[in-house]
């Protein structure tokens, strides 16, 4: 069986974009491990950075990275994954003060993207496919790791994800200019209640992605049947090797 690396920015974004599919490469014997970039805790955030979490209900001493690292912990469970966390920072942290700067471009004194591929390129080295976001809504991590992604792993085995929920606000958007393939639709019928269950462990930040806890399988559910063209599915822009291996998916 194969080894899927996927590479999330924050998270949530992999369950999110991609969960059902992990879930099925799972379930056929795959070994899938979702590895997480930006999941560094900070002791004292301020500004725009604390905001974050504050916004979201949590008080100022929480330790927000820690809650949503075991949130994601759950989530990868739910679809019987593996997940890793690479610990680097994310761009509230790295001088973006507001939500505008982060989907406004790199910063130029933002020199993330080296550490980045350092912590990442060892996960990619030995992946037999390799799954990354297509950075559909511009947000300036995912932008960062899909540059890296598209520069460390060949084109034939990535497959790239539509952002979600930025694919559900702007169904139009295109991803960044690195990323490659043909599109291949993965049948998640089958395991979409699972994909808006491990969704729902992400609990800090369903209420700000999709209104409440009870939106979030709607949401997704209508998405998904959008992307498939009336059968549920996620989209995927894949190169050849791993193109064949979602084709063996096909129910």
């Amino acid at each position: 069986m194969s080894r899927v690396v996927a590479v999330s920015p924050h998270l949530d974004d992999a369950v999110f974009s991609a969960g059902g599919t992990l879930a099925r490469l799972a379930a056929a014997g795959h070994e899938v491990t979702v590895v997480t970039v930006f999941t560094g805790s900070v002791a004292a955030p301020t500004g725009f950075a604390l905001a974050c979490q504050t916004d979201k209900g949590l008080a100022p001493d929480v330790d927000y990275m820690a809650l949503r690292r075991a949130e994601d912990a759950a989530a990868l469970a739910r679809l019987g994954v593996r997940g890793e966390h690479l610990g680097l920072l994310e761009a509230p942290h790295r001088g973006y003060g507001s939500p505008a700067a982060l989907f406004a471009g790199r910063r130029d004194d933002d020199r993330v993207a080296g550490p980045v591929a350092d912590a990442v390129g060892p996960w990619l080295a030995g992946a037999d496919v390799v799954l990354g976001p297509q950075s559909v809504g511009d947000h300036v991590d995912h932008r960062v790791v899909t540059a890296v992604v598209a520069r460390a792993a060949e084109t034939d085995r990535t497959a790239w994800w539509r952002d979600t929920p930025y694919a559900v606000r702007h169904p139009e958007a295109t991803g960044a200019p690195q990323v490659s393939g043909t599109d291949v639709a993965v049948d998640v019928t089958a395991v979409l209640t699972a994909k808006a269950e491990a969704a729902g462990a992400y609990a800090s930040q369903v209420g700000f992605q999709f209104g409440g806890q009870e939106h979030v399988a709607p949401v997704l559910a209508e998405l998904a049947t959008r992307e498939g063209d009336g059968r549920p599915a996620e989209v995927l822009r894949a190169g050849a090797t791993a193109r064949a291996l979602i084709g063996t998916l096909d129910p």
